[in-house]
This record gives C-alpha cells, structure tokens and sequence, in this order.
C-alpha cells in the first residue's frame, strides 16, 4: 500500500478551507429561543452573540421582577444550547472528508 503524503495534504487543506466556511456560515446564522411559554424571546447567532430580547408586556411589573430573571435566564440557555446544536450540525458535515484514520479522535 503506497501512501501518498501529497494527496493527504491536499486533502486537509480542502477540509481546513470547508471548516473556516462552515464556522464563517454558522456565525451568521440566527437561533431563536423562548422560555415562559413566549413571555421571554432571545435571538443569538450562531456564535453565541445575542443579537435581540423580547419581553411581553405582562412581565413588565416590578412584583415580578425575580420571575422575569428566571426566564430570561431560561431564554438565554435555550438559546444557547440551539446555536451549540446547530454549529455541531453544521460541523459534522465535513467529517465526511477525513480518511479513516485509528485512534484520531477528532472534537465533532
């Protein structure tokens, strides 16, 4: 079996190329998260910057004030935990490329 360090290069390169796409797109992309069945609304982008907050108008009362931090603390997880999820997605796309190579544990 000949082993072919030049095509092996190219291909790291491709992937390496394909990798800084796919975190340029997922950067870019908006998840939407909600807690308190609508009442607290977070969008968040792919590289976990929040890019907006909704509340409803019936949370803007000063008796509910711990209520309100609770869900938006909520809001903000699940908004978190999606826009993981999705990069890991996105990610798993190009593990396709990788030779099989044993004992190579890569993070996807």
């Amino acid at each position: 079996m000949k082993f072919d360090i030049q095509s092996m290069l190219e291909q790291a390169q491709k992937m390496q190329a394909e990798m800084e796409k796919i975190k340029s797109e997922i950067a870019e992309k908006v998840i939407t998260a909600e807690s308190g069945g609508g009442m607290v609304k977070i969008q968040i982008t792919g590289d976990l910057q929040i890019v907006s907050l909704e509340l409803s108008k019936e949370l803007l009362n000063e008796s509910e004030k711990e209520f309100l931090e609770d869900l938006i603390v909520a809001a903000v997880n699940n908004a978190i935990k999606s826009a993981q999820n999705m990069a890991s997605e996105e990610m798993k796309k190009i593990t396709g490329m990788l030779p099989n190579i044993p004992g190579l544990n890569l993070p996807f």
